[in-house]
């Protein structure tokens, strides 16, 4: 008796998940658009050409954005911040997008860490006092008010690549030596200790736009990274 209740029970669970899943009881309600990689239209609609940006990098920073919505690493997959550190420091090579509304919200100077070049990045690490930018996949997080005003805290989500960003003080701040006149007198934009310091004018806007869980890529053409990343495979 005891065996033909627990089959009965087992086959009726069996069909409780089957009709579940059928009718859509388990699975999660999407409430963001998944932008497909290799999508030309979007990325005519935004105009990035014009302003510099390569659809190859695009379409990585789409795919790892993808690919942290899928796995729930972020809270708003809508907005993308993509730094092309392939660009010299005197271009204006930080691109944060609203996807939903198809809308380039800022396009504006970056800096990179101090020790990992001079006009170009050429050098990336993961590693305590360095002052070298780590590469990779980020995800937004906190504010809060230090040396440099509002800051923002930033989670590196790629084991051995950028995971100890936290530790490190990776950080996103404005600064003065992110400038026009800065370049100016100095030939090249300033340099931090690893954190993607902004213009100083532009900070508050750029965080509230982009704190509290959105994906924020750094990229390069980094051999080393390019092998070791398994979030912008295309």
């Amino acid at each position: 008796m005891f065996k033909m209740y627990s089959f009965v029970k087992c086959y009726v669970l069996h069909l409780i998940l089957f009709w579940g899943t059928v009718s859509g009881i388990h699975k999660p309600a999407t409430k963001h658009k998944v932008v497909l990689v290799k999508d030309n239209s979007l990325y005519d609609t935004l105009g990035l050409s014009s302003i510099g940006l390569s659809i190859d990098v695009f379409d990585k920073a789409i795919a790892g954005r993808n690919l942290m919505s899928q796995n729930q690493q972020i809270n708003n997959p809508d907005i993308l911040s993509i730094v092309d550190l392939s660009q010299s420091c005197n271009a204006k090579r930080l691109y944060i997008i609203d996807l939903l509304h198809k809308k380039v919200l800022f396009n504006t100077y970056v800096a990179h860490g101090r020790n990992s070049g001079e006009e170009y990045a050429m050098s990336f690490s993961n590693k305590l006092n360095s002052f070298k930018t780590s590469l990779g996949f980020y995800l937004t997080k906190d504010t809060y008010k230090g040396a440099h005003g509002l800051s923002m805290r930033l989670k590196g989500v790629e084991k051995g690549i950028n995971d100890i960003a936290e530790n490190r003080g990776i950080v996103m701040h404005g600064a003065n030596y992110v400038s026009e006149s800065f370049i100016s007198q100095n030939g090249r934009l300033g340099r931090s200790q690893g954190c993607p310091a902004v213009p100083q004018e532009l900070c508050v806007p750029i965080i509230n736009a982009i704190k509290g869980g959105t994906c924020f890529f750094m990229y390069s053409p980094d051999t080393y990274y390019l092998n070791k990343t398994s979030l912008c495979k295309l």
